[in-house]
């Protein structure tokens, strides 16, 4: 507040020096300055101050001197309307010089393009790794989980007070959740409340998991008025930093809440941005700590906002032949979808824990759903790779796959939330939860990129992989979640069998007597409906390396 307060009263001295007229004529120009413009001078610092004070506290702009610019340019043409004989001409230069920094900064877009795509330019590759079946992705989808928070609300003390804050995925303790705070309601909630309670914590890969609320009494927060504002409390304590996106909550793995918030430089005159750090805030003592994103610490996944990431694909998208070819040419141009749950782009795992962003681009043409590429988006360094995918196919983009899913489910009026990119079985494929239209999870549904008339789904992810697995056998594609699967002929005999319907075909999985287990669908072996134990099948399967073999072709001896 002090630093606030000197920023404010030095802007109002300098602004009253400018603005007040020294003399008015010539008669007035060697007579000495009198009470009445030195009442003037400080009637206009004062005015100023106040002014200037206001704007910096309701806006939290940071108090870099170049943040003035307007102010600047208002503060000079004053001085030069009201200049008398012996200050106008200085007062009309500084009044040029202003109106030209303003020009200057109000410009810097349309000759910045290239900074800002040289300082997000991605590492290009053509795919992903194919994913781990073994794994399950976080694929509980936000709105969902959310539902379930506000019917758990009544969990919270004094529930009129509070309502539920923005929601985000996080590991914790290895295991990936939703995390989202408890907030105020309003002005006067705040004022009798102080704090708020805690949190909500809901399993993101699971969702029959139900919402639990941790208690944390948290005085900094984003609901907060005055100065426990966390955004406000950052700024009155880093007022030089330049902050962009949401403060965030994260938790560590003691179920400790921090709010965090990035910060980094502007790519060139006040214009653009590109990422440096965190600043992490205690919300229940208010103590910060400033970390660079080499430092930031171990428990914090997501520490460059998705606001941030979503401005770099957009640099990365638009910018790669300049400004003017984004408008007019708009060769090579790529356009990110807004289809991600934060800020246009999706918070994914990969098999280690670790969170990216997901985005994938699309052509700015209207009227295409040709997938032109993706990216991944490192959640703790903004290191971004871009993958091309099978340049000799042509990919479904993820606004292709929700008309899909809404023509699929067109009489349930289902639709599908947070679409992201996979490599099942070495096919580019696209998981979606499907919402029904109370926001009430229904199914998964995968279908292929490349070939949008494989698809499938099921209650949880992995049946609906396991199903989407004898699709790809029976559309020809190649299923090999190992990359390096080749087809094995064998004869063996049934000790075990289970049979189970799934949609409009039975899966069949059979238990040999070498103690190795097969999968196999009857829309690619219509008899296998008929295997029981003892029978002796030669079988042509993929060695994938799981627990269920995919079989590709079947027959059954015993009955032929």
């Amino acid at each position: 507040m002090i630093q606030l307060l000197l920023f404010s009263i030095i802007t109002g001295i300098i602004s009253s020096l400018i603005i007040v007229p020294y003399s008015r004529n010539r008669q007035e120009e060697k007579v000495p300055v009198r009470l009445n413009q030195w009442t003037a001078l400080a009637g206009t610092a004062i005015l100023f101050a106040i002014i200037v004070f206001g704007l910096y506290y309701v806006t939290n702009l940071d108090r870099n001197w170049t943040s003035l610019w307007f102010v600047l340019l208002v503060v000079t043409l004053l001085g030069a309307i009201l200049a008398g004989n012996k200050d106008r001409k200085w007062k009309i230069v500084l009044f040029l010089a202003a109106l030209g920094f303003g020009a200057y900064l109000l410009s810097a877009p349309f000759f910045n393009a290239d900074k800002k795509y040289k300082a997000v330019e991605m590492d290009q590759q053509v795919e992903i790794q194919a994913f781990d079946e073994t794994k399950t992705p976080a694929s509980v989808p936000p709105q969902f989980a959310r539902n379930k928070m506000k019917k758990a609300f009544g969990q919270v003390p004094n529930t009129s007070y509070y309502e539920l804050g923005n929601l985000q995925i996080q590991k914790v303790n290895g295991e990936f959740v939703y995390i989202a705070p408890v907030e105020f309601s309003g002005l006067f909630k705040w004022w009798n409340g102080k704090t708020t309670p805690g949190y909500f914590t809901m399993s993101a890969t699971d969702s029959a998991d139900n919402p639990k609320f941790v208690k944390a009494e948290m005085a900094y927060t984003p609901s907060s008025y005055f100065h426990k504002k966390v955004e406000r409390h950052l700024r009155m304590a880093m007022p030089n930093l330049i902050f962009y996106g949401d403060t965030q909550l994260e938790i560590d793995d003691k179920g400790k809440p921090y709010y965090i918030r990035s910060y980094g430089d502007f790519i060139s005159a006040r214009n653009g941005f590109d990422v440096k750090g965190i600043v992490v805030v205690d919300p229940a003592t208010g103590s910060l700590q400033q970390y660079t994103l080499a430092e930031v610490p171990a428990f914090i996944d997501g520490a460059v906002a998705p606001e941030a990431v979503s401005l770099q694909n957009s640099y990365f998208g638009k910018y790669v032949h300049g400004f003017w070819n984004s408008l007019f040419g708009k060769k090579d141009v790529k356009l990110p979808s807004d289809e991600g749950t934060e800020a246009n782009v999706s918070p994914i795992f990969d098999e280690n824990g670790h969170m990216y962003y997901f985005t994938d681009f699309t052509s700015p043409k209207e009227g295409v759903d040709s997938m032109l590429g993706y990216a991944l988006t490192d959640g703790r360094t903004g290191e971004a790779t871009y993958y091309t995918g099978n340049l000799e196919e042509s990919y479904m983009d993820s606004q292709g796959t929700l008309q899909i899913i809404e023509k699929k489910f067109i009489e349930k009026k289902w639709t599908g939330e947070m679409p992201v990119l996979y490599n099942f079985y070495g096919e580019a494929s696209w998981l979606t939860p499907v919402l029904d239209s109370n926001g009430f999870l229904q199914n998964y549904f995968i279908v292929s990129a490349a070939n949008p008339e494989i698809s499938v789904y099921a209650n949880t992810p992995n049946e609906a992989l396991k199903i989407y697995k004898t699709a790809l056998q029976r559309g020809g594609s190649t299923v090999d979640g190992r990359s390096d699967a080749e087809e094995v002929k064998v004869a063996v005999t049934v000790a075990r069998v289970f049979k189970e319907r799934v949609g409009d075909f039975t899966l069949v999985s059979i238990l040999a007597e070498d103690g190795r287990n097969y999968i196999v669908s009857s829309e690619v072996a219509p008899l296998a409906i008929y295997v029981q134990e003892s029978d002796k099948l030669f079988i042509t399967y993929l060695e994938t390396g799981e627990l269920f073999l995919p079989v590709k072709e079947m027959t059954n001896i015993t009955v032929e």
